[in-house]
């Protein structure tokens, strides 16, 4: 079957508003709320570094996985191929995490891969399910309070990844680009920053300015011919992912490959959904890999129940991982889920050996 023809796609339910992608009237309109949200992140940021005369960062090095765009960038794989290479370079890596989607908490909650993901979040649960529960994984809206009970239930843990929390200011950090050994990644899709501002006028947290040690690109590049002025004198690297073999759900020992999917059913018995943060990513690897099918975006950290399923009218239907750990308790042989791999190039992997081995800087702080 090919993936040039005869794909039928539905509009995403979650899709971000177009006027985040270009600047017209909308955007100019909102523009104004935009410069206040801005405002208000400086004064923040100001009161943040105002009390960090006398600043210590934590025991250990953290390396900071985030976005600054609203709307997931693929920050998760890349969290579990950072600990899995960690791991084989020697570190004894922690996971934490806010646990989007999570019932609140009180204190800092452990993640297995048989956690509930009400409890804790689909994301953590995900994290622990890939990396078979090798890793200490903790969840809590404050992530300081998550790193203390990491380390105290896991001292042998020497670098800590954190999912998300570029815009976590009760997280000290001293940046490796300031001398120290924290590390902070934007990460960065295809999207790129759209029109620019700020929300609610654009999709950005913060302005592309924003300093940061690293930026990791998913699996986009930039044209040699093309000046953009994110790119200048920052250090980036260009991370691919890759569609693995499906697994049927209520089966995840029966596999089948991608080919066999797109040879076996016609693309009007396909349908690919995914609540995740860029289900387009997802549709438009899978149509790489030649299926082409129907397609179901819905807002990230979407449940799913058997009558949701039940509904479409298809003979197969591809999910994401990340979708398939609220589907514990979905039994329907026609849903098969594709898992997605990473790998952390040797370039980045050498960048990191190198900072996390430096001293810990506030042993030359009085």
């Amino acid at each position: 079957m090919s993936s040039s023809k005869n794909a039928s796609r539905f509009v995403q339910l979650n899709s971000a508003p177009k006027f985040w992608e270009r600047r017209g009237p909308t955007s100019l309109v909102l523009w104004p709320l935009s410069w206040i949200y801005g405002l208000i992140n400086r004064a923040l940021d100001l009161t943040s570094d105002l009390g960090l005369m006398g600043r210590k960062s934590q025991a250990v090095p953290i390396i900071i996985v985030g976005n600054i765009r609203v709307g997931g960038t693929g920050k998760t794989p890349i969290v579990i191929a950072l600990a899995e290479r960690l791991a084989r370079m020697g570190w004894k890596p922690g996971i934490i995490s806010r646990g989007y989607g999570a019932s609140p908490a009180t204190h800092p909650i452990p993640v297995h891969s048989d956690s509930n993901p009400t409890q804790v979040g689909d994301e953590p649960v995900l994290l622990a399910k890939r990396t078979h529960d090798q890793f200490p994984i903790w969840v809590h809206p404050k992530r300081v309070d998550s790193i203390r009970a990491l380390l105290k239930h896991h001292p042998e843990v020497n670098v800590i990844i954190s999912d998300d929390g570029l815009q976590h200011r009760a997280l000290t950090r001293w940046p490796a680009r300031e001398g120290g050994r924290d590390i902070e990644f934007v990460v960065r899709d295809q999207r790129g920053e759209g029109n620019g501002f700020l929300l609610p006028a654009g999709p950005l947290r913060e302005p592309a300015s924003r300093e940061r040690d690293a930026t990791l690109m998913m699996g986009m590049t930039t044209p040699a011919n093309v000046i953009d002025e994110y790119f200048l004198g920052r250090r980036a690297f260009t991370l691919c992912t890759q569609l693995g073999v499906p697994y049927q759900l209520n089966h995840p020992d029966n596999t089948q490959s991608l080919a066999s999917i797109a040879d076996t059913y016609i693309p009007s018995k396909i349908t690919a959904v995914a609540a995740i943060g860029n289900p387009q990513r997802f549709f438009d690897d899978l149509l790489k890999q030649g299926i082409a099918g129907k397609c179901k975006g819905l807002p990230d950290h979407s449940t799913f129940t058997p009558e949701f399923f039940a509904s479409i009218n298809a003979e197969c239907i591809l999910i994401t991982e990340k979708d398939a750990v609220k589907c514990t308790l979905i039994n329907d042989a026609r849903i098969w889920v594709v898992p997605m791999h990473l790998e952390i190039p040797n370039a980045l992997a050498d960048w990191l050996q190198s900072i996390l081995q430096r001293p810990d800087p506030n042993q030359y702080t009085l």
